[in-house]
């Protein structure tokens, strides 16, 4: 083989080798250091509607009122997700339809959730009440966090725990933003 050959097959084999890195990377799901995903779970309990009662902002949800989150179990276990958001700007809904899959085993609230194909995030729920109520969730990392509720609001009770909780990890909960709900979907 000639020089030039071996240098094409060598440029080739590095652009697929960072090529995979890049995949297997960005498939990878993790949990903020110090964060215990909470266990045992009930994903039954967990599945239904919840509304989005604070989030750091990021640009899938930017300016977005009157966000929720609908869970359904499908027959492999795996979860539909179904997000849904008012846009006051574009006066429309948006929408966007998952899935989300447990990391390691169902009875532990660490989940990968996907919008994007092979692309998945880290979906931990790090605090629920006894209810099944009120549940903070955390992402991969300390950019993303939300607090939800079966309900448009949440108790201060519950506020407070959550917050200090954040706080603690290390997330800035001074920047949430508590969104709002005045809208039918």
């Amino acid at each position: 083989m000639n020089n030039k050959k071996l240098l094409a097959l060598a440029v080739t084999a590095s652009v697929s080798a960072a090529a995979a890195i890049v995949l297997y990377n960005s498939c990878k799901v993790s949990i903020p250091r110090g964060a215990k995903a909470i266990s045992p779970f009930d994903v039954r309990r967990y599945v239904g509607t919840w509304y989005e009662i604070a989030r750091l902002d990021y640009k899938f949800e930017r300016n977005l009122t009157n966000v929720t989150a609908t869970y359904s179990l499908n027959e492999d276990g795996d979860l539909e997700v179904d997000n849904k958001g008012f846009s006051p700007e574009k006066q429309l809904w948006k929408e966007s339809t998952g899935k989300a899959k447990f990391v390691e085993s169902p009875d532990l609230a660490r989940l990968k959730v996907s919008f994007f194909g092979p692309f998945y995030a880290g979906y931990n729920i790090i605090d629920i009440d006894k209810h099944y109520k009120h549940a903070l969730v955390a992402g991969n990392n300390l950019k993303y966090i939300w607090i939800l509720s079966r309900t448009t609001s949440i108790p201060a009770t519950i506020k407070k725990r959550f917050l200090d909780k954040a706080g603690e990890l290390g997330y800035n909960t001074d920047a949430l933003i508590w969104t709002k709900h005045d809208l039918n979907a």
